[in-house]
């Protein structure tokens, strides 16, 4: 059984609480020990990386599921499996499979960014 780093429990501030819910569940019984590498984003940080090109979302007109939302949260996380591995599809699609199966255990809607048809994200979690 894994748990949380402070570096991921500092991420998950400002996270929606079924997200983060999520997450916590999630690591518990995961095959594979992950490290929530973002979750709420500032706008600032938003617009850099979509000059970056490493977003779709522009921060201001597009604004990213990371973005504090209305209700006060950010709706997204990125995560990487341990060791980190950027290039290694397999540890995401194993993880992915685990996250789907809690997130319907516990009747929360997501998308994973590696289902994304334009722009495969494979750290990115988001709520629906």
């Amino acid at each position: 059984m894994y748990k949380f780093s402070q570096r991921s429990l500092n991420n998950l501030k400002g996270v929606h609480p079924d997200m983060v819910r999520l997450m916590f569940e999630s690591i518990k019984t995961s095959p594979i020990d992950f490290v929530i590498v973002e979750g709420v984003r500032a706008d600032e940080r938003q617009k850099e990386l979509f000059k970056a090109g490493k977003s779709k979302c522009d921060g201001v007109k597009n604004k990213s599921n990371h973005q504090v939302k209305p209700d006060g949260y950010g709706h997204a996380v990125d995560l990487y499996p341990l060791p980190i591995q950027y290039s290694d599809p397999k540890p995401y699609i194993e993880l992915s499979k685990h996250i789907k199966s809690v997130a319907n255990k516990l009747n929360i809607k997501i998308r994973w960014g590696g289902d994304f048809k334009s722009f495969i994200d494979r750290p990115h979690w988001e709520l629906l």
